[in-house]
């Protein structure tokens, strides 16, 4: 996924409600739009993640027997690392590739 290869911010940073509204002219479809997206991406990423988790999952049902697995433990290190959901969506926002369609707009085309 493109989310891997992202070079969107890893910390918090302060941005300008200006320029994330240029896109929109509207602030709150702006929000609406990244959380949209932002959630799309963590679903994604969370899908991921499970199927990665599952191959190492074992079947034994001995709440005494619990194992530490260093792929395991490995795979959701990396997980933790990759850049939040919410900074993706600003970037790729930052960079036109999320397209989105406004009702509003479509019925007065019409």
């Amino acid at each position: 996924m493109a989310y891997k290869d992202s070079t969107a911010e890893r910390t918090t940073i302060t941005r300008s409600l200006r320029e994330l509204e240029s896109e929109t002219s509207n602030i709150y479809e702006t929000i609406t739009v990244l959380s949209k997206r932002s959630n799309q991406i963590n679903v994604e990423m969370k899908e991921e993640l499970n199927q990665k988790l599952d191959e190492f999952a074992t079947s034994t049902d001995n709440l005494e027997e619990i194992f530490e697995n260093r792929e395991q433990i490995e795979v959701s290190r990396y997980y933790e690392r990759l850049p939040k959901s919410g900074a993706i969506a600003i970037q790729e926002l930052e960079n036109e590739k999320i397209f989105w369609k406004s009702p509003e707009n479509e019925d007065s085309n019409e």
